[in-house]
């Protein structure tokens, strides 16, 4: 996928647009799942998640790779939605968005403000990607994938960060939707030598790169109705899959009861209003409270990009 020194560039790149998150140690986390608990904060982006790196990293390469494209088109449930037009502010490049009908109001809000052109499309993302790539035939658009080295990379960086900032991580949890960060924290890990564990976190409700595990070899689902809408995906990605296989120590799955309650955990012991991808991985380190006890233990707070409507409702159902 890329090397050190790559990772290193990506990195200097990201900090040109974006200081560092930080990672916090929180004592109330830390006495509610009986570990030491450091949390990564990619809620305290320009976009609200981790995702803007990728954007950053991946529009950076394009220009440099294809100079004469003018126009790209990609399709979301809203964070890499808004990373691509994040980053191609000020470039000249178009960038056009294909959202499933029923999405996020706030994230479609989101991604107009940076710049983007907004279509609907489609009961889920992976029929909003399909017609992506559709537009990306008939209008001559430069496809933007759902998971590419690039992207990976600039979610790798997070991960660098972390790993530079605390030693001795046993065990990062991080939610899995098309696999770029999960990846970037995996090559990260190998390329500093490190001995941590990464547990991927998936939903029960879309639960198709579990599936494609314990199947070895891709498996699709027919739906993905979760909340969680980062990791509603139903159609793995096989270079992703390939590197979760060979680098995860396990994947799980969280209900969406488990998320919500993971939810309204970060907003009652830190005060951070996580969207439910975000919440995923803490969801599955409190399924696993027992087997952590006494460890050090890192979760990717991916995003806090929740409608407000949905933020109200799983904080009055605590």
């Amino acid at each position: 996928m890329f090397d050190l020194t790559a990772l290193e560039d990506a990195a200097r790149l990201v900090h040109a647009t974006m200081p560092p998150t930080p990672q916090f140690a929180w004592p109330l986390l830390a006495a509610r799942a009986g570990c030491e608990v450091w949390v990564k904060h990619e809620n305290h982006t320009p976009t609200g998640a981790y995702k803007a790196r990728n954007g950053i990293v991946f529009i950076d390469a394009l220009r440099r790779r294809r100079p004469e494209v003018r126009g790209i088109v990609t399709a979301t449930r809203g964070n890499h939605g808004q990373s691509l037009p994040f980053a191609a502010r000020g470039t000249g490049l178009a960038v056009t968005v294909v959202v499933p009908h029923g999405n996020s109001v706030e994230k479609n809000a989101a991604m107009r403000a940076f710049g983007a052109e907004l279509v609907e499309h489609g009961r889920d993302f992976d029929e909003a990607y399909g017609h992506a790539r559709h537009l990306s035939e008939e209008r001559g658009l430069e496809m933007g994938p759902a998971f590419h080295p690039d992207l990976a990379r600039g979610a790798a960086t997070y991960a660098l960060e972390l790993f530079r900032a605390v030693a001795d991580l046993d065990t990062v949890y991080v939610p899995i939707g098309m696999g770029s960060g999960i990846s970037g924290l995996i090559r990260t890990r190998d390329l500093l030598g490190l001995k941590t564990r990464i547990v991927g976190v998936v939903s029960t409700e879309a639960p198709a790169m579990a599936l494609s595990l314990e199947a070895g070899r891709v498996v699709t689902t027919e739906t993905a109705h979760t909340f969680a809408d980062g990791m509603a995906c139903r159609v793995p990605d096989p270079e992703a899959f390939a590197i979760i296989r060979a680098g995860a120590e396990r994947v799980l799955r969280v209900t969406d009861n488990e998320v919500a309650a993971a939810l309204r955990a970060y907003w009652t012991d830190t005060h951070n209003l996580a969207e439910g991808a975000g919440a995923a991985a803490l969801a599955a380190l409190l399924q696993e409270r027992e087997r952590m006890q006494g460890r050090r233990v890192g979760l990717i707070l991916t995003g806090g990009n929740i409608d407000l409507a949905v933020a109200r409702r799983v904080l009055a159902e605590g």
